[in-house]
């Protein structure tokens, strides 16, 4: 084989690589999507321009939850199983980057080296959890439960690690209290290392970090994993008769969607340099799932964009009182699934296409 025949095959799978950023199971394709895209990037990378440090730096907690709601959004929305797990892999990454930096330091970049290590764990633990529960045929509400008891199993463990012999070296774990001091992420450079404080250059880096995980799970969707994932969701008898493993299927986007739930956990724990058992609580684990519902959870785009939506809308009456901005979560997922079971956002944006379809139907007549 000759070099003139490689490249051509290179860029055949490139050109197919791209392709699945536009499929049947994402929403928005064609020119006119990617340049709303583009203008949106272009925008959020300006914002940093206009505003003050402070409410940059809150900017990026908002942006820090993303990926666990794009993780359950694969799990869920296109594997059909419902996890409350993700605040328990989210917690887990969370304290392994704290154990693992206030040990070890940041030299050498190894905050990226704890980072990506935990996240490493966190998929770990659900492999383990998720062969037990795919491969042991546990399915429906009772896959919620489990990963519920999970959860909250880990939340009240890590709660009464509040003495002085709860420590991994010189970390403590401090109980209902929090472990603190781990340091934030910092990327080594030649001229001094470039520490990411809840600023302009940490907002951008998770920016860019969001951009790429959409991008790579736009691709993954409209793959052959996707649509096996998809088939599996509305059919999984007939998926299985058609050859498929759909345990495998499951695990797999299973194991994915807790990884990127760890991400947030570590984007989460470096951006406040704190982690706490609260981020665990059933509360906190019902969270994700009216983020995703009430956006849209078949659906990547929505679900983004749900998720920095309601997360704007609580944090804008928790001036008012938290318990006031829990009732009003609750009322908006019940709302969701009594008048737009699809999503609130998913079912905006098929409007027009619904209302062109109508009056054409209404024209033929």
């Amino acid at each position: 084989m000759t070099l003139n025949d490689v490249q051509p095959r290179r860029r055949s799978r490139l050109a197919a690589a791209f392709s699945r950023l536009e499929g049947p199971q994402t929403m928005g394709r064609g020119p006119g999507f990617w340049a709303g895209f583009l203008v949106v990037v272009a925008l959020a990378s300006a914002y940093p321009l206009f505003s003050d440090g402070y409410t940059v730096g809150n900017t990026v907690y908002f942006f820090t939850w993303t990926f666990m709601a794009m993780g359950l959004s694969l799990i869920w929305g296109y594997g059909g199983a419902l996890s409350f797990g993700q605040t328990a892999f989210f917690g887990l990454a969370g304290y392994t980057y704290g154990v693992l930096t206030i040990n070890i330091g940041v030299e050498y970049g190894f905050t990226l080296v704890a980072l990506l290590l935990a996240m490493l764990v966190a998929g770990a633990l659900a492999a383990l959890i998720g062969y037990f529960l795919f491969f042991g045929r546990i399915t429906g509400v009772f896959l919620g439960i489990v990963t519920l008891s999970i959860t909250l199993v880990f939340e009240r463990f890590m709660a009464q690690t509040a003495g002085p012999q709860w420590a991994i070296g010189s970390a403590r774990l401090n109980g209902y209290n929090g472990m603190s001091g781990m340091p934030p992420l910092t990327i080594p450079w030649p001229s001094g290392d470039i520490v990411l404080y809840p600023d302009i250059a940490l907002y951008y880096v998770v920016l860019g970090l969001v951009v790429l995980v959409y991008l790579g799970l736009r691709m993954l969707v409209n793959s052959r994993f996707g649509n096996v994932l998809v088939a599996i969701r509305e059919n999984p008898e007939r998926a299985e008769m058609l050859g498929y493993d759909i345990r495998k299927y499951q695990l797999g986007a299973f194991v994915i969607g807790a990884m990127l739930a760890g991400l947030s956990g570590v984007l989460y724990t470096a951006w406040g340099q704190y982690i706490t058992p609260s981020s665990m609580s059933i509360t906190a684990a019902a969270l994700p799932i009216v983020w995703v519902a009430v956006g849209g959870r078949s659906d990547l785009t929505a679900t983004l964009v749900g998720t920095l939506v309601v997360l704007g809308g609580f944090q804008a009456l928790t001036i008012y009182g938290s318990q006031y901005a829990l009732i009003v979560m609750g009322a908006l997922l019940v709302a969701t699934v009594l008048v737009a079971p699809e999503g609130i956002i998913a079912a905006i944006a098929k409007l027009p296409a619904r209302l062109r379809a109508r009056s054409q139907k209404g024209e033929s007549v």
